[in-house]
């Protein structure tokens, strides 16, 4: 989950229809307008037939895992965001979240929380345990310990369960390589929103990682990214919204949704040098090798 800026409500415009099917890695069916089954007919009335529904705190991976079992087309992944982890342990006296406010439960309310990922990760229409891993922009040092325990405790939960681990990395780029490095990786991990440069989408492709290119691939201060995106090989490079944030170009600042992937994949194809149809069938690939669906 990440922070954008929206002022203009009103939905953008579906874009042309995919040749080739494609999911969207990584949304939030439960912060968008309308309901679950409209965001999936929109969404594959354009070709993105696909998508992986991402839990964030204890309530949205419930919901994620329910969203899961009701709807064939939809995909969940369950996991504590390293934002909420210092919540738990710290408390949340602004009510920041939303949860609300909520007191300090300390490392006694952390396990209890990761008891009930845990719980969630065993389902079988569950794919993923994420997004998980280290955000040093909204989180300061004294919340950095709850969210490396945090952390450390999804990768072996992923690894035990044989599913994908779905990174958030804000900010964090050498923290989070380092304890993927000490724990060791499960066997397919995603790199959510990607925001490294070319020379980590190297270390990336070297370990296997998959990296997830969301809609800020298109903003026009991005070249760095777009960068990445050229380094990272084709069969490594997955497409998501990471709705309702980060609307691609020309519609930044709009309600982001699954049926807008087209707009961001036509986009990375023109970065990759590839017709639309060669990339949106890699992506496709890629997707269900990364999720084991």
């Amino acid at each position: 989950m990440s922070s954008d800026r929206s002022k203009d409500v009103t939905p953008p415009p579906l874009p042309a229809p995919l040749a080739v099917p494609v999911a969207d890695s990584h949304t939030h069916l439960d912060m968008q307008s309308g309901t679950v089954e409209e965001g999936l007919a929109k969404a594959a009335s354009v070709g993105v037939t696909t998508v992986v529904q991402v839990g964030c705190d204890v309530n949205g991976s419930r919901w994620a895992a329910d969203t899961a079992a009701a709807h064939p087309s939809v995909h969940a992944t369950v996991a504590l965001h390293p934002n909420e982890a210092p919540r738990i342990v710290l408390g949340d006296p602004d009510g920041w979240s939303r949860q609300g406010e909520r007191p300090a439960g300390g490392d006694a309310g952390l396990d209890e929380a990761l008891a009930e990922i845990d719980r969630l990760a065993a389902l079988p229409h569950v794919k993923g345990v994420g997004e998980t891993g280290l955000d040093h922009f909204r989180t300061g040092p004294e919340g950095i310990a709850a969210q490396e325990r945090s952390f450390r405790a999804h990768i072996e939960i992923a690894k035990r369960h044989g599913k994908a681990l779905v990174i958030h990395d804000r900010d964090a780029h050498d923290d989070v390589l380092r304890i993927l490095k000490e724990e060791g990786a499960p066997e397919r991990t995603v790199f959510h929103c990607y925001s490294g440069d070319a020379e980590m989408a190297r270390i990336c492709a070297e370990n296997g990682y998959f990296m997830s290119f969301a809609g800020n691939v298109t903003f026009k201060n991005a070249q760095p990214l777009r960068d990445a995106l050229a380094a990272a090989p084709r069969e490594l490079v997955l497409v998501e919204t990471d709705a309702p944030f980060l609307t691609p170009a020309p519609y930044r600042g709009r309600p982001n949704a699954p049926y807008l992937i087209p707009v961001t994949l036509r986009a990375m194809a023109a970065v990759k040098g590839l017709d639309e149809d060669t990339l949106a069938a890699a992506v496709s690939a890629n997707t269900a090798r990364a999720f084991d669906c």
